[in-house]
């Protein structure tokens, strides 16, 4: 009967999916608060009584060993990494962002997540969250740095959360 029971709580933990948009949070902390992002304390947070049911983290693939151990770490956690490769074109501008394949990856989790976490400041992604809320009938939530984070991506979550010093190293 013990064993029933138990079954039943896991049933009817939320289940979340986590996206993090590893070059915007790294950015724009360092940027607007001069502190790094702390994966582990919110991995801590964000996972305390739920069931994750899908953790990426995109990043830009530079090949550096530094970076690597990066990676290595955010696996450790419980992320699976998605790298897409550094492009320096001829003009001397960079391209590497992950819009697409982050969207792409959200609408595909709300088939099995009750709530999508989406770390990042982004303002193209207030459309998605909005689809997903409206469409989808779930939640989202957004961690970002609230100076630069795009009103309406924060508009368009069911929660806002700031990074603040609890999530920062």
């Amino acid at each position: 009967m013990a064993q029933e029971k138990v079954v039943q709580n896991e049933a009817e933990q939320e289940k979340v999916a986590i996206f993090v948009d590893v070059q915007n949070v790294y950015y724009t902390c360092r940027q607007a608060l001069g502190r790094n992002f702390d994966y582990n304390a919110f991995w801590a947070q964000t996972t305390a009584n739920r069931e994750v049911v899908a953790a990426y983290a995109y990043a830009i693939d530079r090949g550096d060993e530094k970076q690597q151990q990066f990676q290595n770490i955010l696996r450790a956690i419980g992320f699976d990494i998605k790298l897409k490769p550094f492009i320096q074109r001829g003009d001397g501008s960079a391209k590497g962002d992950w819009d697409v394949g982050i969207t792409i990856d959200m609408l595909e989790c709300a088939a099995i997540a009750d709530t999508l976490i989406l770390v990042s400041g982004d303002g193209d992604f207030a459309i998605l969250a909005d689809k997903l809320r409206q469409h989808y009938a779930k939640r989202v939530e957004v961690y970002g740095a609230p100076a630069l984070t795009a009103k309406a991506l924060m508009d368009a979550a069911s929660d806002f959360i700031a990074i603040d010093s609890q999530l920062l190293l």
